[in-house]
């Protein structure tokens, strides 16, 4: 058993977090945690972690980390890459286009994605909100964002299946 393990052999670091970024309470700024709880209804390996980082994906996201196990990270938001609402684009690991992505709501997901990817492999799926109400409360879904959610689904289920192509940064 090393340092990394619990005495089952589980790793106490995943090797992939999957991270909801976003607050509900902003209509569209709920994607992320949306397709998170989907995620969470299934039965993913034990060395995936999936959670809910709702406005806090740094403070949750970084504790979790481990430079020697961690190999990835795939990140759920709503990002304006000026597309139809409803879109999803899936952006990473390498290279990150960071002049193409512009927040959605406020507190900026692109400066800390930039810190990560030097460590590790990170992947964003993004959709293209419908509306972002920040600061007013509204709390649900564009139907656009709503039906969007399915297919962020496949998506992150298709990089954990391909994840023998990730390369961590170096």
């Amino acid at each position: 058993m090393g340092d990394k393990e619990l005495s089952g052999g589980e790793l106490i670091f995943p090797k992939t977090i999957i991270a909801g970024c976003g607050n509900p309470l902003f209509a569209d700024d709920g994607f992320g945690p949306a397709v998170v709880r989907e995620l969470q209804q299934l039965v993913l390996p034990k060395t995936v972690v999936v959670l809910d980082a709702g406005t806090s994906a740094n403070y949750f996201l970084f504790p979790l980390l481990d430079t020697e196990v961690t190999e990835a990270i795939i990140l759920i938001d709503s990002i304006d890459f000026r597309a139809r609402p409803g879109s999803i684009a899936r952006f990473g690991p390498e290279p990150f286009p960071f002049g193409r992505l512009r927040d959605a709501h406020p507190g900026g997901i692109a400066e800390w994605i930039h810190h990560l990817s030097n460590r590790y492999s990170v992947t964003l799926v993004g959709c293209q909100p419908c509306r972002v109400t920040y600061p007013y409360l509204e709390i649900g879904l564009s139907e656009e964002v709503k039906n969007a959610v399915p297919e962020a689904v496949k998506i992150v289920l298709e990089l954990l299946q391909n994840k023998k192509s990730w390369k961590k940064a170096s």
